[in-house]
Parts: C-alpha cells; structure tokens; sequence
C-alpha cells in the first residue's frame, strides 16, 4: 500500500498555494515495520557554500519479514524549503532490517535552497516491508541544513619581541545562496585563540565582536612562538568555522 501524496496541475493563484504549503499528512503503518534510525550526511549537519553539495540520507528500519524497499525521502526545511531523494537502495544488514539511503543535491545556483532556507530540516520517511506492511512517519529525523562560512587571520608583527603587541585581523564572511558569494558577516562574536608552539590544543584568549563587514581586530601580548587563530561557533543558520592559523616566532 502506498499513499504518497502528489500536486496536481493547478494554476494562478492556486499554483502558487500549492507549490508554497507542502500536502499534509498524518503518521500511517500497517504490521510491525519500524524506522530505528535516520542520519543524514552521517552526522546530521550539511554545509553549503554557493556550488552544490551532495549528501546521503540513511535511513534503518526492520520487520520481522525483511524490508521490501522505501520510497523516495522528503526533506522540509524553513520557509517551505523542500528537497527530495532519490529512490533508495536498501541494503540488507540482517534478515529483519535494512538500511536505505538516498542521495539529494542542494545548489544554491539551481534554485534549490535560498538564505531563509538554513536553519534545522526533518525528513519524512515511508518504507514498505515484504509481507506488506509498510510505515510512513511526518519528521522521522532532524539534520542542519546551513550556510557555510569561511575566517580569515593575519598576526603582526613577524617576527615579534617577547611582551609586545601582538595584532590579530581577519574577517568572518558568509556564502549566500542568492548572490553565489561570500559576504562579509557582521555583529558576530568570534574568539581569538592560540596554541604555543609544541602544544596540542587552543586556549580561547579573548571574545571580539566583527564590525559591519565582518573584519575582526584583536590584541594580545607575545607570549612564546605560537599560533593564533580566529573561531566562530555558528549559530540557527550559519555553520561553525575555525581559520587557518598564523605562527608567530616570539623573539
């Protein structure tokens, strides 16, 4: 049995409705087909800068008969963004459960993902077991779809004596999915950190908000040789993003 719901042709003022608003439909199963887990490019999180991406959505499930197969996934995000798979392959891992994954692509640069569109995105899922029984449930799983960022840093001076200033300068800047540009990303807390030389992780010295542009500015004292990076977390819609770093030979 498959329920899968499809837009007619429909035009003016009705077109428009019907692209915008998804059809609704509620959780519906047959037997004791269940989904045990849904992962999307692995981990959950899809970056995109302004070129496409291609990412994987995995879906397990399992029925005491075996999985049959699953129809094409439907990805919702904010502001009626809207992506869907391909037709899955599902692969048997033992006699009661398979996982099935689709591929989709999000380009920016074929329409199909705007700015509004970042933010967190669910997947709806419908599989069939070999018996018959099926199960199709709304926001079986939940990924990150956001804009990819990009940091920017240069230390001054190099070399640099022991107790002076140290100048940090960067810039945080943004892909848009309209333009197919980074933009510069203003108002942003970013950390500065460093590593002395040797040592295995940063230590966060100092938090700077980004100007309008996006271009950064900090100082600190020199320490030792080290390296100096600029990191920014993220946020709902941007993803996480650590610079290259710049060493700097203390003398």
């Amino acid at each position: 049995m498959r329920m899968r719901a499809t837009l007619g042709v429909v035009t003016g003022a009705l077109a428009l409705s019907a692209v915008a608003v998804p059809a609704a439909q509620a959780d519906v199963s047959e037997g004791d087909t269940t989904i045990t887990k849904v992962a999307v490019n692995t981990v959950n999180k899809v970056y995109v800068g302004t070129s496409a991406v291609k990412f994987k959505v995995a879906v397990t499930a399992t029925d005491d008969s075996g999985i049959l197969d699953a129809e094409e996934f439907d990805l919702y995000g904010p502001n009626y963004g809207l992506l869907t798979t391909s037709k899955p392959t599902c692969t048997a891992v033992s006699a009661t459960t398979s996982t099935c994954v689709g591929w989709v692509t999000a380009d920016p640069r074929a329409a199909d993902v705007f700015n509004n569109n970042a933010g967190t995105w669910t997947v709806d899922v419908w599989i069939n077991a070999k018996d018959e029984d099926y199960i199709y449930k709304e926001n079986a799983g939940s990924f990150k779809l956001l804009r990819k960022t990009a940091l920017s840093t240069n230390a001054a001076p190099e070399p640099v004596r022991k107790g002076k200033t140290v100048t940090v300068t960067g810039k945080l800047t943004r892909a848009n999915w309209e333009t197919y540009v980074y933009n510069g990303y203003g108002y942003q807390y970013v950390k500065l950190q460093y590593k002395k030389k040797g040592a295995t992780s940063y230590t966060t010295l100092k938090t700077v908000k980004a100007a309008s542009t996006g271009a950064l500015k900090a100082y600190t004292t020199a320490t030792y040789d080290g390296y100096y990076r600029f990191s920014y977390v993220g946020n709902g819609a941007s993803a996480p993003v650590n610079s290259a770093a710049d060493y700097i030979d203390v003398q």
